[in-house]
């Protein structure tokens, strides 16, 4: 006679435990997966900030300028920057005969360092006979011809400009032209001849001297606002 082996009750309970079990530790490997995930990958989408950006400050575009040279003299400038590679200027000078006004603008393709300007002005007549006498001497007589002395100019020069912000320091150098009416040349020549001499010389209308040379400046800026 065959001999069936019938399991217990409680080996079949057990078998079915352990498959829920099982089955259980699964589902929840699932569920802690997808929320890994889902939290994941917002954070790997979103960009590292530093928690202190350096921002630039804009350069200040108004300030003052005191340069001097020749044939320049001693000049007072307002200075405009639009722009870090820009700057003009409009003031007035005095060369120790008169006053004159300049005006400008200077090209700096780095911001500071190697420039390149562009300048023209007018000194107004006047009396350089005082000028003069301070180098010449107490002895020395007045000239008709210095009475009015006055001249139109205009500079191109190359330079270095060191600075950039608050204070810039340049020195520029390059050709001048150089524009002059001469004036009382009749009166002038008249008291230089000898009243003996039979040969005068005079003139139509005052002469105009124009020459081209070489020219330098130095100076400061400093920006204000």
């Amino acid at each position: 006679m065959a001999t069936h082996t019938v399991p217990s009750r409680a080996a079949s309970g057990a078998t079915s435990a352990l498959g829920l079990s099982l089955l259980a530790g699964m589902l929840c490997s699932r569920i802690a997966f997808g929320a890994t995930q889902e939290v994941a990958s917002p954070v790997a989408g979103v960009e590292t900030v530093p928690l202190e950006q350096k921002v630039e400050r804009p350069l200040p575009i108004l300030g003052l300028m005191v340069d001097g040279g020749v044939p320049d003299g001693a000049t007072l400038s307002a200075v405009y920057r639009p722009f870090s590679w820009l700057r003009t200027e409009a003031g007035a000078g005095y060369n120790m005969i008169s006053k004159g006004a300049r005006v400008g603008l200077t090209l700096l393709p780095f911001g500071a360092g190697p420039s390149a300007t562009l300048e023209a002005g007018r000194f107004f007549d006047g009396d350089a006979n005082g000028f003069a006498r301070s180098i010449a001497g107490a002895s020395f007589q007045d000239k008709a011809v210095l009475q009015r002395i006055g001249y139109d100019f205009a500079n191109a020069h190359l330079g270095l400009d060191f600075g950039t912000r608050r204070v810039v320091f340049f020195i520029h150098g390059g050709m001048s032209y150089v524009r002059a009416q001469i004036h009382n040349v009749n009166e002038q020549v008249a008291s230089a001849s000898s009243s003996s001499s039979s040969t005068t010389v005079s003139f139509n209308q005052d002469p105009i001297v124009r020459v081209v040379g070489p020219s330098a400046k130095l100076g400061f800026i400093f920006y204000i606002w």
